[in-house]
């Protein structure tokens, strides 16, 4: 491991595409929505060692209404659980308005269920076999772009009035 990939696992702190350093937010949560404990604690291993708060989830159902709650910004789920998929992820997502972001961590998924699930609203899609490193660096991503969706305009705020 070099130098810059265990500061960078240290501190939290990853650089984008273009040069940005992004840290992890406080108070920023991951929920994990999965039956397999083995990639629940692999999973909620990397995201401990790099700063995220996380709580899991066993089924969908679970997962539903951990994530209605509001308090995670990220929610990470495998595809196909015993009791629903993560279409169901996504209706709520969409639905109730609640800023965070679903990935997909997914074991074995075709490129057609890929891209349905990239156009029904999930933020990206993760091979559970060998990305494994590459999950934190698409969390923090995704942690990111929840951040910005909540980050709008205050529909509450009046609008600047024209110069007469």
């Amino acid at each position: 491991m070099s130098l810059l990939t265990r500061t960078r696992e240290t501190t939290g702190e990853s650089k984008t595409r273009s040069g940005l350093i992004l840290k992890v937010p406080d108070g920023a949560r991951i929920l994990i929505v999965s039956e397999d404990d083995s990639d629940t604690e692999r999973l909620k291993t990397i995201l401990q060692k790099a700063g995220f708060v996380s709580e899991c989830a066993k089924s969908v159902t679970a997962g539903c209404e951990a994530a209605k709650s509001g308090r995670f910004q990220v929610v990470v789920s495998t595809p196909l659980l015993r009791d629903g998929s993560w279409r169901r992820l996504t209706d709520i997502a969409n639905h109730y308005d609640l800023g965070f972001e679903v990935i997909l961590w997914a074991r074995n998924f075709d490129l057609a269920e890929w891209v349905e699930a990239l156009k029904e609203g999930v933020f990206d899609v993760l091979d559970a076999l060998c990305e494994l490193p590459r999950a934190v660096e698409d969390i923090k991503t995704a942690l990111w772009a929840a951040y910005l969706k909540s980050a709008g305009p205050d529909p509450r705020a009046s609008s600047p009035q024209k110069a007469s």
